[in-house]
């Protein structure tokens, strides 16, 4: 198995676990893909929901860039809405589990042909 699998598995336990939802591997998968080496990097792999530029930077990155939204209030309560249903007190939030959840939440699979 890969490195890329065993972390595809790590993040299908998360939000399984952690978030109540059961993942769509293939999206998953292309959500790492997507992701490219940070996955790897133990800094870039995790998201600081504390941090406003963090937050900030997902929503300009992510949700404009990469998801093709325009920037506006729905955007921070999906960023809230995803931070509260991966918990807040978890201090190790995986950037693709937050994506992964942030495509679904919006409906925008097809960003990951």
């Amino acid at each position: 198995m890969s490195s890329r699998d065993e972390l595809i598995d790590k993040y299908a336990d998360e939000l399984q676990e952690k978030c109540g939802e059961r993942p769509d591997r293939d999206l998953l998968g292309r959500v790492v893909a997507g992701l490219g080496p940070a996955v790897y990097n133990a800094d870039a792999s995790v998201v600081a929901a504390s941090d406003p530029s963090e937050v900030e930077s997902i929503k300009t990155h992510f949700l404009v860039k990469k998801l093709g939204l325009t920037d506006g209030p729905e955007l921070d309560a999906a960023l809230n809405h995803v931070f509260d249903q991966y918990g807040r007190s978890n201090r190790h939030k995986y950037r693709a589990v937050v994506y992964y959840l942030l495509t679904r939440h919006f409906g925008r699979e097809a960003a990951y042909p």
